[in-house]
């Protein structure tokens, strides 16, 4: 759980950093890319990750009101990054805002349980972590570049005079 409102921004700072890594080395096409029919495709993946940046803020009281349309999948790879940078930074002017770290351990309710909020701050991490890998195993099979997020990827490992791990 996040203790201190300092921890989550800065957890929250690398992971919007990692996620527009991603999100950049898509193409406006692999957008549509899906692992079977009825699968989510990514760019429906990328955008509830963005739709939750509002979603979950506005169960906590962090925000007054979603201002995005749940099914707007954005059609390109720069109108989803400008969408979930606009998210995401809104997400730590809010915070910064609204909550302290004493209030970390008050209790919401969310989704009809208590959360306590630095729960809250952790699942939206959390969540975002779970989606960005599911998107990079969409990514290998449209055939795109993944960029290394905790470490090399297997295109990255060159760079560093070394051979890919098996």
């Amino acid at each position: 759980m996040i203790r201190k409102i300092q921890d989550f921004i800065d957890d929250w700072k690398n992971e919007s950093k990692s996620k527009l890594k991603i999100f950049n080395n898509l193409t406006d096409e692999s957008l549509l890319q899906k692992v079977y029919s009825e699968g989510r495709s990514i760019g429906i993946l990328a955008w509830h990750i963005v739709w939750t940046l509002y979603e979950m803020p506005e169960k906590a009281g962090l925000v007054d009101k979603i201002v995005v349309e749940k099914n707007a999948v954005p059609k390109t790879v720069k109108d989803l990054s400008d969408s979930y940078l606009s998210a995401s930074k809104n997400i730590s002017d809010e915070v910064l805002k609204k909550w302290t770290d004493e209030s970390l351990t008050d209790e919401i309710d969310m989704y009809g349980e208590k959360w306590k909020k630095g729960s809250i701050l952790d699942s939206l991490i959390r969540h975002e972590i779970h989606h960005r890998a599911q998107i990079t195993v969409l990514m290998r099979q449209a055939g795109l570049k993944v960029p290394g997020v905790f470490g090399p990827s297997k295109e990255e490992w060159a760079s560093y005079g070394m051979e890919p791990e098996e």
